[in-house]
């Protein structure tokens, strides 16, 4: 059986947990021991991505990092049923809106959870990131209501790829109270994706973990947890005026960027 590498709160894990259900393939599901710490002494996890990051999926002798990836290997593997548009442009709109949400609007809810859920900032830079958080996340919706256009699913006329690429990140938003506007065509597709059994999967475990979080803010203080900031991720801190954060980590070893691969 396929080994899908994850954490409930990854967009990109879910992405991929998403695609793995709707195409009906049977799958487990493993959490890396002291993931997010910035330590992984889970050897099989470091062997099977040299990343250290998740997801990463096993299939027999095959192991495969980043979601992208994953998703291209599920869709060439086991093609039915398909989760991209047959049409080459309607294909590639799709892999472009994934890009977007893989970067631009994951880095937005990155950066909210490090402010609020990991506890990097306070008083007025707190409320200037948590502003300019909100403020970007309502153009990213903006446009992503024109993505969608008349569509009832952004992969088209059923349920696909662009659509696993987007409901995580939308559920993250609106956890937060940064969700669509009631009434919108994008609320509208939200609650219908939020009713597929393979969406409601993800929001489960996301509930279910949410309940056992420890205080993140203590363990980023405590020198436990080492956030990483990766590309679009530190982008976002810094365009957004979170620099002393960035200095304040590097200072304190609590942040760190993309592993080496040796």
């Amino acid at each position: 059986m396929i080994r899908l590498y994850e954490h409930p709160l990854s967009p990109y894990a879910q992405k991929c947990k998403i695609a793995l259900a709707e195409k009906g393939i049977p799958f487990e599901t493993h959490l890396p021991e002291a993931f997010g710490t910035g330590s992984t002494p889970d050897e099989g996890f470091k062997d099977r991505n040299p990343r250290h990051e998740v997801p990463a999926l096993v299939d027999g002798e095959t192991r495969i990092f980043d979601s992208t990836v994953i998703l291209e290997y599920l869709e060439d593997k086991w093609p039915q049923p398909p989760l991209l548009p047959k049409d080459p442009a309607e294909r590639a709109r799709v892999r472009m809106l994934e890009d977007v949400m893989d970067t631009q609007y994951e880095a937005i809810n990155w950066g909210i959870l490090e402010i609020d859920g990991f506890k990097r900032a306070t008083g007025s830079l707190r409320e200037q990131l948590l502003a300019r958080a909100a403020e970007q996340t309502q153009k990213m919706q903006n446009w992503l209501e024109r993505q969608l256009g008349d569509r009832e699913w952004f992969t088209g006329a059923s349920f696909g790829w662009g659509d696993a690429a987007v409901v995580p990140h939308l559920n993250t938003s609106a956890a937060r109270g940064n969700g669509p506007k009631p009434g919108s065509r994008l609320a509208d597709w939200l609650a219908r994706s939020n009713a597929r059994p393979s969406v409601i999967a993800c929001v489960t475990a996301v509930r279910e973990i949410m309940k056992v979080l420890p205080d993140l803010g203590c363990l980023v203080e405590m020198g436990i947890f080492k956030r990483q900031y990766r590309d679009h991720r530190l982008e976002w801190m810094m365009r957004s005026g979170g620099l002393p954060i960035v200095l304040q980590g590097i200072e304190k070893n609590t942040i760190r960027f993309s592993n080496e691969i040796a």
